[in-house]
């Protein structure tokens, strides 16, 4: 894309007005880039303080005292250091959660905030796809007062990816941005594929016979938050007027039928004015819209017979050329009768020139027109398969990669950028989706661990991880389908091989350098004897292969084989039975021993003094014998 990709507006910055309840969709998001506090401008919208980036810094403009409202005066750039991409991701309502249309609207300002008077150069994306190109120097007037940008988009996530890349070592600037929902089935034209598959980048709007007006300039309500300029920036004053015609602005006398409707909710003050070539034998308007080339875009024009002299159909009717092609014969009265909206589309496609010339030339009557607005109809860019982009984002975090490696919005979109450092993506075969397929982070000082969801990533080709401080096990998902290099040496990784190492793809293998253990699969070790590389000194763990230690008996690749498990099964078994049987000897042995009877204490105690007793009466009767015997003891005859 060119130097610009659409036409600015040098005032100040848009700003939404509140949605009437006539509106079905109440979404509206408002955002003061750099801000810090929450603020309300002039036409009573809300701005919120700045948020869902993904990093930068905030600043404000040289000259504060030049912009009108406190939302201009700040903003937020991008430094290198945040690296090379970085996005706003701004949260989708809930209700359109199955896919919605919105408009978005950026402002842009330099004001030479960071005193190096060079205006930057940047790209901006909208979901994966590039929509906006700035290129340094910009106009002086652009560079100084801002500008805004505004395009409508269909996204079916739950965020919106709103991105910035950096061209060479210059800092993307922005000072806020708009979020509005919008009728899904707004801007209906006449294309090989739907809306869906495109964005519409605002080339240019304006109001016939009026000043600048809409929302941010003047309390006219747009509910798709459009504002309007003067036809007068793009109107050709030198074309030649036949007959003497001349220019003029009229106005509608009355109320305008069939505007803010659905799907587009047109304004009705937009057709309250218009322009005319009148004179006595009509005349000619003719417009010139800066474009880029070889490019599609749909003009939609702004009709309606507000002229009360004007009663029937064929009083008015002229000729529509767009770059000198007859588009289409206007009668808007046998359109649509008086006093009613009338709207009519045109596709333009491959333009080989810059500029789009748009012709009214009279048939009957002067020509009339109320508005033109042209739109560069932008393909939408491939994005990342869904789930490789969630393994992408689990990635980035399990490995904590630096800021500076702008690991933001969609790994691989837009196709034009290096979306993600050190990655690398090509298109699915059917040129649905993108997929990754290499991914190159070696020497980059990360720590952490490498996530499971890696395995999601079925199209990885190359993965290097070389020679930072990653640790944990190797996920047992990796190198099962597509990869064919494999570098993580010089790390911390511990644990076994996973047996989709033994991928038959691999033909690099570099595992040098860490804290691995287990047999090494004979599968992994023949890469190196068919063809391939392969390496694995360096861990003190690992052993059953030519160039390392034997394993010890019983020990296969995941450490204990299953035959040594059952020897130590069994020996456990055994141990675990004699034990028992000690324990259940002991405990028997012991059993016995309390059961073992006898008398009673007191028993025994009663037996004992009767003992006593009986001795004590044997003795006694001995006694006496003796003394019998000896004659001490008389006897009666």
């Amino acid at each position: 894309m060119s130097r610009f990709s659409l036409i600015f507006f040098f005032l100040s910055l848009l700003h939404y007005s509140s949605l009437s309840l006539s509106f079905p969709f109440n979404y509206s998001l408002h955002i003061d880039c750099g801000g810090h506090v929450n603020s309300t401008d002039a036409f009573h919208t809300t701005w919120l303080s700045d948020r869902f980036q993904s990093g930068g810094a905030t600043s404000v403009v040289s000259e504060p005292l030049h912009f009108h409202h406190q939302q201009e005066k700040t903003l937020r750039y991008f430094p290198i250091s945040s690296g090379k991409k970085n996005c706003y991701s701004i949260p989708t309502p809930a209700a359109a959660a199955g896919g919605g249309r919105y408009s978005l609207r950026t402002f842009t300002v330099y004001d030479n905030f960071d005193g190096k008077s060079h205006s930057p150069s940047f790209d901006v994306s909208v979901e994966g796809t590039l929509v906006f190109s700035w290129q340094s120097p910009w106009p002086e007037s652009v560079s100084r007062s801002g500008a805004y940008s505004d395009l409508f988009f269909y996204s079916n996530d739950s965020v919106v990816n709103l991105c910035f890349y950096s061209i060479a070592t210059d800092s993307p600037v922005i000072g806020s941005l708009e979020l509005t929902q919008i009728d899904p089935n707004s801007y209906p034209y006449d294309y090989p594929k739907n809306s869906t598959n495109y964005i519409l980048v605002n080339y240019g709007r304006f109001s016939s016979g009026s000043d600048q007006w809409g929302p941010g300039f003047t309390n006219d309500t747009d509910f798709f938050g459009r504002s309007w300029q003067s036809d007068a920036e793009f109107r050709l004053p030198s074309v030649s007027i036949t007959n003497g015609a001349t220019i003029k602005a009229i106005s509608a006398i009355k109320n305008i039928l069939n505007a803010e409707k659905s799907p587009n909710y047109f304004p009705e003050k937009l057709y309250q004015t218009a322009i005319t070539a009148s004179g006595n034998g009509g005349g000619v308007l003719e417009y010139e819209l800066p474009v880029d080339a070889k490019m599609d875009y749909l003009l939609v024009f702004h009709f309606a017979e507000i002229d009360v002299s004007v009663t029937k159909a064929g009083q008015r009717v002229f000729d529509v050329i767009v770059n000198g092609d007859n588009a289409s014969r206007i009668d808007v009265y046998k359109e649509v009768g008086g006093f009613y909206a009338y709207d009519w589309s045109y596709v333009v496609k491959n333009l080989s020139s810059t500029t789009l010339s748009v012709r009214l030339e009279s048939v009957v009557g002067a020509p009339v027109i109320c508005g033109l607005e042209n739109y560069a109809i932008v393909p939408v860019d491939l994005k990342t398969v869904p789930e490789q982009a969630i393994a992408m984002r689990a990635l980035k975090a399990s490995l904590h990669v630096p800021d500076r490696m702008g690991w933001n919005g969609d790994p691989c979109a837009p196709t034009a950028w290096d979306a993600w450092e050190g990655v690398t993506c090509h298109p699915t075969k059917d040129e649905s989706n993108l997929v990754v397929s290499q991914i190159d982070l070696g020497s980059q000082g990360l720590k952490g661990y490498v996530s499971d969801q890696i395995g999601f990533l079925t199209n990885l080709v190359s993965l290097n991880l070389s020679s930072n401080s990653l640790g944990g096990n190797i996920p047992s998902g990796l190198g099962r389908n597509s990869l064919v290099k494999l570098d993580l040496s010089n790390n911390k990784f511990t644990g076994f091989l996973p047996d989709s190492l033994t991928s038959s793809s691999l033909q690099l293998v570099l595992l040098n350098g860490n804290l691995l253990e287990g047999q090494v699969p004979d599968e992994l070790y023949s890469i190196g004897v068919h063809g391939g590389a392969i390496d694995l000194s360096g861990n003190k763990g690992l052993c059953g292969v030519p160039s390392l230690p034997d394993c010890p008996l019983f020990w296969d690749k995941n450490g204990l084989s299953t035959g040594g498990k059952i020897g130590i099964g069994l020996s456990c078994l055994v141990i675990i039975c004699a034990l028992v049987f000690g324990i259940y000897y002991i405990c028997v042995k012991r059993r016995h021993n309390e059961y073992d009877f006898g008398l009673p204490h007191e028993l025994m105690s009663l037996a004992s003094k009767r003992n006593r007793y009986h001795r004590q009466k044997s003795l006694m009767t001995l006694e006496m014998e003796s003394q019998h015997a000896k004659g001490f003891i008389t006897t009666n005859d």
